[in-house]
């Protein structure tokens, strides 16, 4: 789906962050996150932390990965939780936004998952394999599709670029579904298989431990917390790096998202505990 950046930027204002102006009040934080749980991780982790420094956090959701970054530039929102920095790079070039990672947080994998198989043996010609259609997120379906021996890509591509036209061999003679990464969840009731991002395969009822095979997440790939990047260094962007960092957060982490990828600070932290 193609969205015109004005159409856009009305549609997040006055429908997803109605009344989420940027605040004046330097301790009331409007933060957006993608549905789901990395809301969670906010709602159950982050803002209690923060509301005990005073703070007052509006939590705000999308269903997309497109509106929270023009959100976020144009001042809705003081922070944003649902991308990784390769996402964010090439996003914030293309569209000439001022934005920047403030901190790397716990992240769910992208998996292959099935309702219709047990296996990943059961791949035949013609099997559907849906899959995301936003670039950084194939790419690193692609490449599970490579690992795991459905699809040849050429050799000395860049993973991180890896597309549809990088494939040499097409090992299984699967059929490949693009979608956007929200309907990947609900393309398993007609796909064979489907590649969904943690955060909308949690968010739809799927369990991280059913998935058929688990992408192991490089720092490329581990979640954002993004910030404007005149906002980098102020206070309350200082404040919320430090929530994620807390032992708090860790306690939430393990209770909660313990099938997560931890971060290099918290498993500095739980090493330190022992």
């Amino acid at each position: 789906m193609r969205f015109h950046r004005r159409t856009l930027l009305a549609a997040s204002l006055s429908l997803l962050v109605a009344g989420a102006v940027h605040a004046k009040d330097p301790k009331e934080l409007v933060i957006g996150t993608s549905a789901g749980p990395y809301a969670d991780q906010v709602r159950f982790g982050i803002k209690p932390i923060l509301e005990k420094q005073g703070y007052k956090v509006k939590l705000v959701e999308f269903n997309d990965y497109i509106q929270p970054n023009f959100a976020l530039a144009e001042g809705a929102l003081d922070a944003n939780i649902f991308q990784h920095i390769i996402y964010l790079t090439r996003f914030a070039e293309q569209h000439k936004l001022p934005l920047s990672e403030l901190i790397k947080i716990p992240t769910a994998p992208i998996a292959i998952y099935s309702h219709k198989h047990k296996s990943l043996n059961e791949v035949k010609a013609g099997t559907t394999v849906a899959l995301p259609n936003d670039p950084t997120n194939q790419a690193r379906a692609l490449v599970m599709l490579d690992q795991i021996g459905w699809v040849k890509l050429k050799p000395g591509i860049d993973p991180i670029k890896a597309s549809e036209k990088d494939i040499a061999q097409n090992l299984k003679g699967i059929k490949l579904l693009p979608l956007e990464a929200a309907q990947l969840p609900r393309s398993l009731q007609d796909a064979d298989y489907a590649f969904v991002n943690g955060n909308f395969a949690l968010a739809s009822g799927l369990k991280l431990k059913d998935a058929l095979r688990t992408e192991k997440i490089s720092p490329s790939y581990a979640n954002l917390v993004a910030v404007r990047t005149a906002d980098k260094d102020k206070q309350f962007a200082k404040d919320i790096a430090a929530a994620y960092r807390s032992r708090e957060f860790l306690a939430v982490t393990n209770q909660r998202f313990a099938d997560y990828a931890k971060t290099d600070y918290q498993l500095a932290l739980e090493k330190s505990a022992k």
